[in-house]
Parts: structure tokens; C-alpha cells; sequence
């Protein structure tokens, strides 16, 4: 509806519950400011990653986090919340570390959230956490994907949450999603597309198929979360090293191939790139930065497959190559999460997708990544003015 502000904020927040007195602390400041610059009535947060690596050891924290969310002077105008947190970490089957955290504006009137159980709408009013197992909430349906589209980890948590709602007589839906990382470097790049996109394309055609099958009426949606899109490892590495030599490293006991040297044909032979399972040291790191990297949006191709599907506004941050080396190493384009702050592009008028960002921190005052992304699905927007609500 007209003059109806909506912000979608997306962010993998693992790292915060390993240091919540520092980390978490600086994060919700950056959301409150982010607040209170958009100002928005209706307002989703997507996290993935929530708890962290240790969900059992982190409960006291999610506690605390969640409690300062619903709580805080900031959020004071948001009368009205729902937030559903996967809990159940002792389920292998089911747990995906998603948080979805959803806030209503006191000044929104008549705001409606589906029962997938009942097939109607009913009216948000108050504040609401729901927790552990949410396969039994009627309002909303999570998934974790098979184990199978991901064999290679042995314990994965990636999967999605969905959430329908109606403002303003405009129904559409919200997609909390992680998809499957790059379990390693020296795979990525043997192929293009690499072998981990075509993991991430299935598992989010899966999520597609699922969100417009004809169990309900389809509505807009959009997928928020943490894509783990790569750029094309093959391309990047071929055009950087376009007239460099390659030496292969094995390791003695079992001649697998451990690391890859790219080194200049003359200058001395300047080592150029080194590439591990969870390392990309490139020796130009400006590559990178120079006008927000848009030398190497080229090779940022995952998203075309379903181009026919989705919509993006154009990305205008650059990809995530940090400048040196970090415990967990670097990767092409995104890298890990060190200290994720919360950022979201809104979309252009008349452009229908909307984006969400994270960043490693670091001390940046401008937080950038290029895989936690969203889109607009292509579906026809339906009024919920005349769906039977309670």
C-alpha cells in the first residue's frame, strides 16, 4: 500500500554468540540505526547461523538476544512481533540454526499471517516467540534440506523457514534460507559452473517448486538469507592469472593435491595466487574494491539459472576477498563471517526485488558481502482482502 515502509534485513550471525558482550553489542547497535534510518511499519529479520557453532553452550545468549530485540528503547514503536527460532539442535533431521524475526509498527493497522495448517489468515496482535520445534507451528513451514543434496558434510544445517503475511490487503511470503557453502577451493575451481553451484541451484529450485506448488494460492515472495553464491571460481582464476604458470602441491603420505601456486611467466616468477581447500591469497586484493568490483560481477552467474524465477536489484557491493589471510582462510569473491553487521539495500521504485547484506566487520564502518542476498519471485500479487481471517 502506498506509504507502507517495508525493510527486509537478512544476516548470518554465528560469530555474534562467540563473543556477545563485544560482538553482539556492536551488531544490534548497527540494526537500531538501521531502524532508525528507514523507519520502516513492517520490518523482517532473517538470521542464519543463530546460536552459533555451539547452539547448546549459546542458549543463555540467544536468550539475551532476543530479549533485547523485543525489548529495547529502539524497538519500542514495533507493538507487535513474531519470532520463530529453530531450537531443536539435538535433531540431526530437522535443525537449520534459522532465526526469523518479524516487527509491526504500532501505526500498522489490520495486519494478518497465515495458518498453512488451517488455510486462513488470522490477526497479528501482541508479541509471540515460538522455539525448538517448529515443524509443529502452524504458522509457518521450515525445511531442512536432505542430506543427500549436500553428502560431502556430514552434518549440515542449511535449509528454510517461510512465513506468509498480508498488509495492506497485499499477501506475499518471506523465504529465511541458507544454502550449501564451498566445502573447498581446489574443487571449486576444477569446473564452471563448480560442482558446489549445482548443489545450491538444486537446493533452491527445491525451494522454488516448494513455494509455488499448488498446495496454497500463490502470492509474491521473497528469499532473503545467506545464498553462499560464489563467483565462478574457474573464470576468476583463469582471467587473474590469465599469463601465469601453475605448480601443484601434494602431500607426501597421500599425493593429494593440497595446494595450487600460480606464479608470473617473467617478473621473477611472483607468486600471483595461492589456492588451498580454504585459502584464496591473491596478490592484488584491489581487484576486488576498484569500483565496488564490478570488473568481476561477470562472474557472479549463479542467480541467471533462474533468472526466468527471480528478480535482483543490481549488486553494488563489492565481493568479499578480505586483504590477508584468516585462520579460516579466504575464498574468491564471498569470504568467511568474522563479525557480521546488518545491511539492506531497498529496492528502486518500480524495480520489484529487494536485497539484504551482511559483513565480516573487521572494523569496517561500511559493511559489504555478496552471497547473503534476496529476490523477488515472479508471482502475481493477490489480495488476502478477501481470505477468511480470525
Amino acid at each position: 500500500a502506498p506509504g507502507t515502509a517495508v525493510l527486509l534485513v537478512t544476516a548470518n550471525v554465528g560469530s555474534l554468540f562467540d563473543d556477545p558482550e563485544t560482538l553482539q553489542k556492536n551488531w544490534l547497535r548497527e540494526f537500531y540505526q538501521v531502524v532508525h534510518t528507514h523507519k520502516p511499519h513492517f520490518m523482517a529479520l532473517h538470521c542464519q547461523e543463530f546460536g552459533g557453532k555451539n547452539y547448546e553452550a549459546s542458549m543463555s545468549h540467544v536468550d539475551k538476544f532476543v530479549k533485547e530485540l523485543l525489548s529495547s528503547d529502539a524497538m519500542k514503536e514495533y507493538s507487535r512481533a513474531r519470532v520463530y527460532l529453530d531450537e531443536n539442535f539435538r535433531s540431526q533431521e530437522h535443525f537449520t540454526a534459522l532465526g526469523s524475526f518479524y516487527f509491526l509498527h504500532e501505526s500498522l493497522k489490520n495486519i494478518y499471517q497465515f495458518d498453512f495448517k488451517a488455510k486462513k489468515y488470522k490477526k497479528v496482535t501482541g508479541k509471540e516467540i515460538y522455539s525448538d520445534t517448529l515443524e509443529s507451528t502452524p504458522m509457518l513451514e521450515k525445511e531442512k534440506f536432505p542430506q543427500d543434496y549436500f553428502p560431502e558434510c556430514k552434518w549440515s544445517r542449511k535449509g528454510f523457514i517461510r512465513t506468509r503475511w498480508c498488509v495492506a490487503d497485499c499477501a506475499f511470503d518471506l523465504v529465511n534460507i541458507h544454502l550449501f557453502h564451498d566445502a573447498s577451493n581446489l574443487v571449486a575451481w576444477e569446473t564452471s559452473p563448480s560442482v558446489y553451484s549445482g548443489i545450491r541451484h538444486k537446493a533452491l529450485g527445491y525451494v522454488l517448486d516448494r513455494i509455488v506448488d499448488q498446495r496454497f494460492e500463490k502470492v509474491s515472495y521473497f528469499v532473503f538469507g545467506d545464498f553462499n553464491f560464489r563467483l565462478d571460481s574457474k573464470s576468476v582464476v583463469e582471467t587473474l592469472c590469465t599469463k601465469a604458470t601453475m605448480q601443484t602441491v601434494r602431500a607426501a603420505d597421500t599425493n593429494e593435491v593440497v595446494k595450487l601456486i600460480f606464479r608470473e611467466s617473467d617478473n621473477d616468477r611472483k607468486v600471483m595466487l595461492q589456492l588451498e581447500k580454504k585459502l584464496f591469497d591473491y596478490f592484488n586484493q584491489e581487484v576486488f574494491h576498484d569500483n565496488n568490483g564490478t570488473a568481476l560481477l561477470e562472474f557472479d552467474k549463479e542467480l541467471s539459472v533462474f533468472k526466468d524465477r527471480l528478480y535482483e536489484l543490481d549488486i553494488s557491493f563489492p565481493p568479499r576477498s578480505p586483504q590477508l589471510p584468516v585462520q579460516r582462510g579466504l575464498r574468491p569473491g564471498p569470504a568467511v563471517h568474522e563479525h557480521p553487521m546488518p545491511r539492506v539495500v531497498r529496492p528502486r521504485p518500480h524495480v520489484p526485488v529487494c536485497q539484504g547484506a551482511d559483513s565480516e566487520g573487521k572494523g569496517h564502518s561500511h559493511p559489504r558481502t555478496s552471497h547473503l542476498r534476496g529476490a523477488l519471485g515472479r508471482a502475481q500479487t493477490s489480495s488476502c482482502g478477501g481470505s477468511s481471517a480470525t
